[in-house]
């Protein structure tokens, strides 16, 4: 399993909380590529676990936190 920003921003708008066969499913419906499919597959799921943000499945996603300009001073 592998992500890159680009794959993990077809998850981006995905509909949070969602349990894994909510996001393949969603992931299908959206056109992602098959590697995003393929890495939701890949997860080790126990039971009907929710995940509520990107960050659950890809710790790495940069978030808003990680940029490093000051959004005062645009």
């Amino acid at each position: 399993m592998y992500w890159t920003l680009e794959l993990a921003s077809y998850l981006s708008d995905a509909p949070w909380p969602a349990n894994k066969d909510e996001l393949i499913d969603y992931a299908i419906r959206t056109g992602a590529p098959l590697e995003v499919v393929e890495n939701l597959q890949a997860i080790e799921d126990e039971g009907s676990e929710i995940y509520e943000t990107i960050q659950e499945i890809w710790p790495d996603y940069p978030t808003d936190e990680d940029y490093l300009w000051n959004e005062d001073e645009y």
